[in-house]
């Protein structure tokens, strides 16, 4: 099989899919190593037998609704590849505001003459990490944050195998140097976590129940663990079906556990985010507002706590 003869059968197989070329494409790179330019130069190029098997067994699975990213162990998410397994979510672009957000407050909150020494940020439901080793990966890049000062980084989450996929991440994005100041924790919320935090980001499941059901007859074959937003501190159903029940939990905990001055963002779906904001303000944040994604909806809700408030 050639590598055009591969492309043909790919789109063919892929039917289902709502971008069968893409699929076809990235598999195929995946399996051979060469770049998008190369694959199409090197159109007439044999695969060896083992190529052959494994892109054969790749479109297979992605026949079945696998994602691609399950199928190859990788995503891009903020112009970072991110290993990723069935065990976590796979990263969005729309969850990209959420890290620009949380980029464009910790560079006002370094420039400060408020704030002095090390900064302390929580991803909270950290999944593949994406979220808070973003920030922190780009921050660096950047120079927004001093290589002498880089801020505590702490990734939550209530899934030990989550938490597993986020340490090779870690691994895979920093020096042993850039992550010594980068703790997992495994905790239900805040349960575990010690200490406040100039920073709170969180991406936590928030789809209504039914909805998730919905989602999941695709065969995406994501966690519902990190879907159903509609559960209550002890994992039971809420029945309320707005995917609010980690949220209305979550903000209150999440604002104990913030400095003077410091800024929650939670991603949160267009159904449910206006909800989301009340949330907010029902707890004490101000200068709530919420951003919108790459599609126009809205998606991050921000808030900050008062400085004149005990913490």
């Amino acid at each position: 099989m050639t590598v055009l003869q591969a492309k043909i059968y790919g789109k063919n197989k892929l039917t289902a899919s709502p971008s069968p070329q893409l699929d076809t494409e990235v598999i195929l790179q995946h399996v051979t190593g060469l770049d998008k330019t190369r694959l199409l130069f090197e159109r007439d190029t044999e695969l060896s037998p083992e190529q052959e098997k494994s892109f054969l067994e790749s479109i297979n699975l992605r026949s079945t609704g696998l994602p691609v990213a399950y199928i190859i162990s990788e995503k891009e998410f903020y112009g970072y590849n991110y290993y990723v397994t069935p065990d976590v979510l796979i990263p969005k672009p729309d969850t990209e505001i959420l890290v620009e957000k949380a980029v464009e407050i910790l560079d006002e909150k370094i420039n400060s003459k408020l704030h002095s020494g090390i900064l302390s940020i929580c991803d909270m439901c950290t999944g593949s990490g994406c979220v808070g080793l973003s920030i922190l990966k780009y921050s660096l890049e950047h120079k927004i944050i001093p290589e002498h000062n880089i801020p505590l980084l702490i990734l939550a989450d209530i899934s030990s195998a989550a938490l597993n996929i986020a340490r090779k991440n870690a691994a895979r994005l920093f020096t042993p140097e850039e992550a010594a100041n980068i703790r997992f924790i495994q905790t239900n919320l805040f349960d575990s976590v010690p200490g406040n935090f100039d920073i709170i980001v969180s991406n936590p499941p928030y789809i209504p129940a039914e909805e998730v059901r919905n989602l999941l007859t695709d065969g995406r074959n994501e966690p519902v663990l990190a879907l159903d937003g509609d559960i209550d501190l002890n994992g039971n159903p809420t029945l309320q079906n707005d995917g609010l029940g980690i949220m209305r939990n979550l903000v209150p905990q999440a604002v104990s556990r913030l400095t003077a001055g410091g800024a929650l963002l939670c991603e949160s779906g267009e159904y449910n985010a206006q909800e989301t904001e009340e949330l907010f303000r029902q707890n004490g944040l101000t200068r709530t507002k919420i951003h919108r994604d790459l599609e126009g909806q809205l998606r991050v809700t921000e808030g900050f706590k008062n400085f004149s408030e005990s913490f």
